[in-house]
């Protein structure tokens, strides 16, 4: 592993040039360019904004205030947006790339560390739409616990980068892996909380009437490292208060070691994709 992360570390300028390569490509052959990045997340954010105050209730915990509901769904959604793309773009990294990785010289991991960086990128450039957002709407202002927040990006990162690799790995050999990821993708998507709080769901499944149903989707969602993830998105930013420091460390942790399989099983594999592409 540490050779593997020596490795990226010596071609870190392939991988930037690689990078601005995929991003330039995003966006050629439009007008507004680079901006689409500020725009895309700021046109959604209204559109949130004027669809929950005029036409759904969303869900409401009693201990977790999720008020006005489009910035606590946009606070979700714009990780999500960067953790799903990283994954389905990974996914199909090296079958795309299948000209560059038959020659002997190109390291294929870059491949899908381009593909989590890029889409990296598009995440930080619509962060601080949301954080205006933010201000705009709550007088306040930010806590300090938002200082929380680059310990929250590290850990979606190490996550998508072990997933990433795993899924370059296999789709090379199984191609229904894409099929079956974009499905899953919906599966993971509505066991994280994004589009309610923790909070909701754990009183829902801690009341005295509820059934198995509810009781068993908390326990699952505890075993999700996305549902830890978004809970620290929400604390840092939405919340302003401090990041779940219990299950934040743990999360990172069970990501590093997938980032050690993900290399583990990628390096063990790299010999067959020239062949397979």
């Amino acid at each position: 592993m540490r050779e593997g992360l020596s490795n990226l570390f010596r071609h870190r300028v392939l991988i930037q040039s690689l990078v601005m390569r995929e991003l330039k490509a995003r966006y050629r052959g439009s007008v507004g360019g680079y901006l689409w990045s500020f725009f895309n997340p700021l046109l959604l954010l209204a559109v949130y904004f004027v669809v929950f105050t005029t036409v759904f209730s969303p869900p409401q915990a009693e201990f977790g205030d999720t008020q006005p509901y489009a910035l606590f769904l946009f606070c979700g959604l714009l990780p999500w947006t960067w953790f799903a793309s990283s994954l389905s773009d990974a996914a199909n990294s090296l079958i795309a790339g299948g000209n560059l990785i038959k020659k002997l010289i190109f390291p294929a991991e870059v491949l899908p560390v381009v593909s989590v960086l890029a889409n990296g990128v598009h995440f930080l450039l619509g962060l601080p739409v949301y954080l205006a957002f933010w201000l705009a709407f709550k007088p306040e202002g930010l806590s300090v616990h938002v200082l929380w927040l680059p310990l929250v990006v590290l850990t979606q990162l190490v996550l998508s980068l072990g997933l990433g690799l795993i899924l370059a790995a296999l789709a090379v050999h199984f191609r229904d892996i894409r099929d079956i990821l974009a499905n899953a993708l919906t599966l993971w998507f509505f066991l994280t909380p994004i589009i309610y709080s923790r909070q909701f769901l754990q009183e829902r499944a801690d009341a005295v009437d509820a059934t198995w149903v509810p009781k068993v989707v908390a326990q699952v969602l505890d075993l999700n490292p996305m549902t830890h993830v978004m809970d620290g998105y929400h604390r840092a930013i939405f919340e302003g208060a401090l990041v779940p420091w219990k299950r934040l460390p743990v999360t990172l942790a069970v990501a590093v070691l997938i980032l050690l399989v993900g290399y583990g099983l990628f390096d063990r594999l790299r010999d067959s994709f020239p062949e397979e592409v």
